[in-house]
Formats: structure tokens, sequence, C-alpha cells
């Protein structure tokens, strides 16, 4: 396995990507979300494409326009479609042997590749999808909280007897334990439109879906507020923040991604 830089072309610009080498006849093609870039935070998604190439499944990742090293302007996760694309087809370039492409996105990514319709891939997994109208995913690690999701949390924070014990003991800031359970009080939100286009896009695709879910994160929680609970295609990792980063999750992860890529 190697690790190589490749600029390749969308439109008039230059992209930047990474591929992670392997003999492997299926590849992963990774899409950022938010405006992370294509490493990751604190490198999570080149560890990620490193585990993967060394199982034997060459990965590309890349960083969309005017987002880290590639030209260009930012124009949000909506209107990315050309970026993926690009990326695609220079992922097809650079691994000749590559005849199986699963596209794989967290947060905003995730329905990024929805509202595409899997356009050119083979297979998606799709993580903790955004559903938040109008409002971009800037930051991963801190999505906005729907009434829905702090009521959720409140109720977590309940069942945990540790979380009691604070409470009655002086250990919770009673000035933001208020504003939280009001908040928690305010109506549900109501679906969006964009529940509906990702839905609308990810019902063209006929190729196999995983969808990923971290259970401790509000952004897959509003996601399944809107969204059948009986989809088998669901699967839902215990304990896992938004990316993953506990030990028990990231190999969860792995694992989910492996299993897509051997999939016949």
């Amino acid at each position: 396995m190697s690790r190589l830089h490749l600029p390749f072309a969308c439109g008039s610009l230059t992209l930047a990507g990474t591929l992670d080498t392997a003999p492997g006849t299926t590849g992963l093609l990774i899409v950022s979300g938010g405006n992370e870039i294509r490493s990751g935070a604190f490198s999570g998604q080149a560890q990620l494409a490193a585990e993967i190439a060394r199982a034997g499944f060459p990965v590309l990742r890349f960083d969309r326009r005017g987002i880290g090293d590639s030209e260009g302007e930012n124009r949000g996760f909506r209107k990315s479609a050309k970026d993926i694309a690009s990326a695609l087809e220079a992922f097809r370039a650079i691994a000749p042997q590559v005849d199986r492409v699963i596209g794989f996105g967290n947060c905003d990514a995730a329905s990024a590749l929805m509202l595409t319709g899997g356009a050119g891939f083979d297979g998606l997994i799709l993580s903790n999808p955004w559903t938040i109208e109008g409002e971009e995913n800037v930051s991963e690690d801190a999505p906005r909280q729907s009434a829905d999701a702090i009521r959720s949390r409140y109720a977590d924070k309940l069942r945990n007897p540790a979380e009691i014990k604070r409470l009655l003991t002086g250990g919770v800031n009673l000035r933001k334990l208020a504003g939280g359970l009001f908040a928690s009080l305010q109506p549900g939100s109501k679906p969006s439109e964009l529940v509906d286009e990702i839905h609308t896009g990810l019902s063209s695709f006929d190729g196999a879906v995983s969808i990923l879910l971290a259970s401790a994160d509000r952004t897959a929680q509003e996601f399944e507020r809107h969204w059948d609970k009986a989809d088998d295609r669901i699967s839902r990792c215990e304990g896992a923040s938004h990316a993953y980063v506990e030990a028990h999750a990231r190999s969860w992860l792995t694992a989910q991604i492996l299993s897509a890529l051997r999939q016949n």
C-alpha cells in the first residue's frame, strides 16, 4: 500500500485528492462532510483510509471546491454533485482495476450522496445524514440541537445514576440546566424539504445502501425522527458520537465499511 496525492480537474478548477492504493477491484470514495478537509477531524479519515487500504481496497478522499487544498468557491453540500462526480471519474482513471466503487459520507456528505441519487456509484454507506433545512453543518462536533434531540439527551441523563448524583450534589450548572429544559419544551421540528429531497434521491438508487447511525449523535437522532424506523438498511452503534471517535465505535464503523465493500 502507498499513499499518493492526486490533483484532478473539476471543470476549469483543480481539486486535491489523496489515494491510498490497494490491489482490490472494489474501491471506497470518501466524501468529506461540513467544511472538513479530506484528512478528517484529527486525521480520522486518513486513518480510516489507511486501514481500509490495508484490507485490500483502494480509497480516494478529496477536498471539494473551496475547501482545503482545492480551488474554487465553497458552495456547500447541496451544490457538490459536480465535485463528487469529478472525484469518482478521477478514481476510476487512476485505479483502472476498480470496477465497483462504494461512496461513503458522514453528515451532510451523506446527504449530498443521497441528493445525487448515488449517481455513478455501485453502493452507498450513509452515516448520520444531515436533515436540518437552511443550515450548513460547518462543524461536525457541534451540530444544532433540536428540541427533540435535547429531550432525548436529558432522558438519557435521567437514566444515568452518575448524572442524578451530580444533580443532587451540586455538580450541575442550574442556569444551563434551566435553559436546556426550556429548549426541550419547544415544539418538535417538522420534516424539512431536505428530508423529502434526500428520500426522493435515495429512492432512485438501485445499488446496495447501508445507513449507519451513531446513537449518541444528535444529527443521527434528528434524522431518525423523520425516517422510517423499520428501514432494514439502518444499523446503529450504541454509545457512538458523530465522528465515531470512541474505540468501539471506530472498530464498528470500519467493520461496517468492510462488510459493504466485500459484498458481491
